[in-house]
């Protein structure tokens, strides 16, 4: 009798448990992450060398200094053809991705948006190319997902004003309220326009920054260049709601305003990680061996230099990403 009375007490215990775990049960599954798949994209901005200034086959003798340091001769250079060569496919044709897209509005007014390729330049048709060509090949490679750059470049811009980011104070700069705007542009039309990104979410992966030629020319740039940029990586920061998005800044390699370079450095150094800079001062080319000679603002249009940057700005990101030495 004894032993009854305790089994029936001990499962009334159990009974009770039982209820009260049903009503303190969650009545949905525990959340899980999200099944949908993303692509990468790569928010890529500056001025007229991020633009594009390379040179692909133009080979005028009086404009072009006969086709000098242009991309079809400098994959021909045995110091680079290696390095080069996956730029053409089988056949001999330039390359085309199809795993990586560049969306840009051209300062003309012009959209170019397709596949990865040459071309993605400030200026009309395929002659010219920027360092978005080399970012664009090592990036894909790396990622399992598609890789979409934004490329928001204006040349004659300035940090200190015409990007001045809000918490620098004072009036924020026009063009960077227009970065973010065609940014935002850029990924619904792409995700509309190619089809290997339908289907998929948007995942920033990426803030690379190669400016600052008129930082030297406008009164205050250079002394104002450090916190100015220290207040665009925090600014783009908050307001992508993302405080480790990786930041990458090209150093101004085609000055000779060491001073101006450091301050680059300097401002790089106080972004808070993930941060790089990019030192490119080795990629300069004489302009004797570039297409053109007088535009040393704009590497002299070698093509050499612009991959070199590309592909330092590129190495740079993979590495802050942790896929790569």
């Amino acid at each position: 009798m004894l032993i009854m009375l305790i089994m029936s007490s001990m499962l009334s215990t159990l009974a009770a448990i039982g209820i009260a775990l049903t009503a303190t049960s969650p009545t949905t599954s525990p959340t899980r992450p999200s099944l949908t798949p993303t692509f990468k994209v790569f928010l890529l901005a500056g001025q007229s060398n991020m633009e594009g200034q390379g040179v692909v086959a133009l080979d005028h003798p009086e404009h072009y200094n006969g086709g000098r340091g242009n991309l079809v001769n400098t994959m021909k250079d045995p110091t680079l053809a290696k390095r080069l060569r996956h730029l053409r496919d089988a056949d001999g044709d330039w390359a085309v991705r199809d795993d990586a897209f560049c969306w840009y509005q051209t300062d003309g007014g012009e959209l170019k948006a397709g596949p990865l390729s040459i071309g993605f330049a400030g200026y009309p048709g395929q002659d010219h190319f920027g360092p978005e060509l080399q970012i664009g090949h090592l990036l894909a490679d790396a990622f399992v997902e598609p890789v979409l750059l934004i490329k928001t470049a204006w040349g004659g811009k300035n940090l200190h004003v015409d990007f001045r980011p809000p918490s620098a104070g004072g009036d924020v700069g026009p063009y960077y309220t227009r970065m973010l705007k065609e940014y935002a542009q850029g990924v619904q039309d792409a995700r509309r326009r190619f089809p290997a990104l339908r289907g998929r979410e948007p995942e920033l992966a990426g803030f690379i920054w190669f400016q600052g030629w008129n930082d030297m020319y406008v009164d205050g740039g250079i002394e104002a260049y450090p916190a100015n940029l220290v207040h665009l990586a925090a600014d783009l920061r908050q307001h992508f709601d993302n405080p480790n998005l990786p930041i990458v800044v090209g150093e101004t390699g085609n000055a000779g305003n060491d001073r101006f370079r450091k301050q680059q450095r300097l401002g790089t150094e106080r972004i808070p990680t993930p941060s790089a800079f990019v030192a490119t001062r080795s990629f300069l080319r004489n302009p004797e061996d570039s297409p053109n000679q007088g535009h040393g603002h704009h590497w002299y249009g070698n093509a050499a230099s612009y991959f070199l940057v590309g592909d330092g700005l590129g190495k740079a990101t993979i590495r802050l990403l942790k896929l790569g030495p």
